[in-house]
């Protein structure tokens, strides 16, 4: 509430004056008349204000219920673009993804197929060297030992007469009476027990028994062998974890890393994640060779 500040008037003179403490009290009922008015005056215009405002939110939410007010349609718009960007990247990345599991499936799959026939060439070339070891024994006990083949066809006749049930020729059992001596042994199992014998006394007796030349083996054509964990090839030496270059006739060179040497293999890995091995015979006879990558 104001208040009112009365300052008594002077006269020219230097006289002063007061006024009535009736005009006073007329004075003061008329400001106070006047200033309640103006507080009305003001609340009706806050509260008028006040729904003007409240009916322009809501006609604005109405508008923005029904899809039709700018402030709502023109970041609505943005937000639809901006969806329509996103979706398309996303299908592209979808597309690329798709494309790229598919090429590592299929690289797994020529891994997994190269991976096969390396093993398979590899098996194949392990038992052809084991066969060839199994003749090479076999002819060089073929002609240390010397064998009638007589005694032999006459022990292959004498078990094909006693399979055959239809021979004429069957001979009687014989009737033996008094003590007798019975030999458990066959004539095969004879021969090779004889055979056994000669073979060591030929070993180590003091006279060998002079024999025929051995068959002629494979050549090697390349120097290959394993000394405290390294391999020595071709003059020059190996070590594990170097990278080396595997060569084969008709086939392209391959490379890997070594990862063991044995005393008569090589183990190494490929780059796709597979092991294999090569036999130290297969690198002297020149059926893989390696070098230095």
């Amino acid at each position: 509430m104001v208040r009112l500040l009365l300052i008594p008037s002077v006269s020219e003179d230097g006289d002063s004056s007061e006024m009535d403490d009736e005009d006073c009290e007329r004075r003061r009922m008329e400001c106070l008349d006047e200033m309640s008015n103006l507080e009305k005056q003001f609340t009706d215009l806050k509260d008028q204000l006040y729904k003007e405002q409240l009916s322009q939110v809501d006609a604005k939410l109405q508008e923005v219920i029904a899809g039709k007010a700018p402030e709502y349609l023109e970041p609505l718009a943005t937000l639809q673009e901006n969806m329509q960007i996103r979706t398309k990247v996303a299908g592209i990345y979808r597309e690329l993804c798709l494309e790229s599991v598919k090429n590592k499936y299929e690289c797994e799959i020529q891994a997994s197929r190269q991976h096969c026939e390396s093993e398979k060439l590899l098996l194949y070339d392990t038992v052809q060297s084991k066969l060839e070891e199994k003749i090479r024994r076999l002819e060089e006990d073929r002609h240390s030992i010397d064998i009638t083949s007589e005694l032999w066809n006459d022990e292959l006749q004498s078990r094909k007469k006693r399979k055959d049930p239809f021979s004429p020729d069957k001979k009687k059992p014989v009737v033996v009476s008094g003590p007798y001596i019975v030999y458990m042994l066959q004539d095969l199992d004879i021969l090779e027990d004889w055979t056994t014998i000669r073979k060591a006394v030929a070993t180590l007796g003091p006279h060998r028994v002079k024999t025929e030349p051995p068959v002629k083996l494979e050549k090697q054509l390349h120097s290959a062998r394993s000394e405290e964990g390294r391999l020595y090839y071709d003059g020059e030496w190996y070590i594990r974890g170097q990278t080396i270059c595997i060569d084969k006739k008709d086939e392209c060179p391959t490379s890997a890393v070594i990862t063991t040497i044995n005393h008569d293999e090589v183990w190494f890995k490929r780059p796709d994640g597979s092991k294999s091995k090569l036999y130290l015979s297969q690198l002297q006879k020149g059926k893989y060779s390696i070098k230095h990558s």
